[in-house]
């Protein structure tokens, strides 16, 4: 018999491995998305046309629209906004401790209606001419109008946090959501009737009417949000350990979580206003990221959850814009059967939830 054998892999090396596998796998399932939604619709579009569109070169007639003026820019937007979505959800589940902390559950998002709301009412009271503007909730005011109310639901989370349970605080959250439903209702009350109209197409959640100009404040807002989160990876790990080990690492934990609040409210707020209240997506990707990477490092889950929410949101967009026959289907609706079992899961698992005591 043969001396000479293979050496068995060291646990170092075999780790190093399903690293590469795990972060490969969380960068080429986002890309490979993107590339479908480019190519699968309604109206299906080659590949090769696809990339000759995007290089200038020549192409089928229409295609050059299709690609441009619908999917491209709806794509971008699906990316952005899932992997916004899933950076707010990490850092708010950290900061509240919370595993179901996220702006749509904590009633963030619903703040941000709020205050788009807000906006299509002043500019219907100050007149047609100024009214225009806001067709396409394209300008910067629904951006600033959608962060003000985030920041005012916010603020109210962080107040009650100090004062109740994991799972009273959710209820306060819903309940926050369903106030703000209501005073929606009050306020387009004060609208025109196509004003309404508009809004209650952009409360659906859809990335469709996002264009590139709203697209040119939305992607440096947040890369600005992003660039936020991996600088307060370090000091967040050191929270998730509690505040007094924080202070103990040298984290100046006020500092943080002011910075944090400003990071979620910077990217929620132009997600909702452009986008529209987007469900689930904030919840579930942090989660899905620990149970692939198995870690609960800032370092790690925040370029993770970037990708993993990036694929999120595309994965909804698809199935909504699929080559159907009909299109009944809309964004919410999915990301909630994507995202119901998982937080179902989530709930099961989380002992410390509490339980009924049947």
């Amino acid at each position: 018999m043969s001396s000479l054998s293979a050496a068995p892999a060291s646990p170092r090396t075999g780790a190093r491995g399903r690293g590469v596998l795990l972060w490969a796998g969380l960068i080429g399932v986002p890309a490979l998305l993107f590339a479908l939604e480019l190519t699968v619709g309604s109206t299906r579009v080659a590949l090769s046309d696809v990339v000759g569109t995007l290089l200038g070169g020549p192409v089928a007639p229409g295609v050059h629209t299709i690609i441009w003026e619908l999917r491209l820019p709806r794509a971008l937007a699906a990316a952005l906004a899932g992997a916004a979505l899933g950076v707010c959800g990490l850092q708010l589940q950290t900061l509240f401790r919370n595993p179901l902390a996220g702006p749509w559950a904590l009633g963030i998002t619903a703040g941000a209606q709020v205050g788009v709301a807000f906006v299509v009412m002043s500019a219907a009271v100050v007149g047609s001419d100024f009214l225009r503007s806001f067709e396409s909730f394209g300008s910067l005011g629904s951006v600033a109008g959608a962060a003000l109310g985030a920041a005012g639901v916010m603020a109210l989370m962080a107040a009650a946090a100090k004062r109740v349970s994991t799972v009273a605080l959710l209820i306060f959250g819903l309940m926050l959501g369903f106030m703000a439903e209501g005073l929606v209702s009050v306020l387009l009350h004060f609208t025109n009737e196509t004003q309404a109209r508009v809004y209650a197409s952009w409360s659906d959640g859809s990335y469709g009417g996002v264009t590139w100009e709203q697209l040119r404040f939305l992607v440096p807002l947040s890369a600005c949000g992003f660039l936020l989160a991996v600088a307060l990876a370090k000091p967040l790990n050191a929270l998730l350990l509690g505040e007094d080990y924080a202070r103990t690492m040298g984290a100046d934990v006020v500092r943080t979580r002011y910075a944090a609040l400003a990071g979620v409210i910077a990217l929620a707020g132009p997600v909702t206003a452009y986008c529209g209240p987007i469900t689930f997506l904030g919840i579930i990707t942090p989660h899905v990221c620990r149970g692939i990477l198995r870690t609960a490092d800032h370092r790690l889950l925040t370029p993770a959850v970037i990708l993993a929410g990036a694929a999120l949101g595309l994965v909804g967009d698809l199935v909504v814009h699929g080559p159907w026959e009909r299109h009944f289907l809309h964004l919410n609706p999915v990301n909630a059967l994507i995202g119901g079992p998982i937080v179902i899961a989530v709930i099961l698992r989380q002992r410390h939830l509490g339980g009924a005591g049947l």
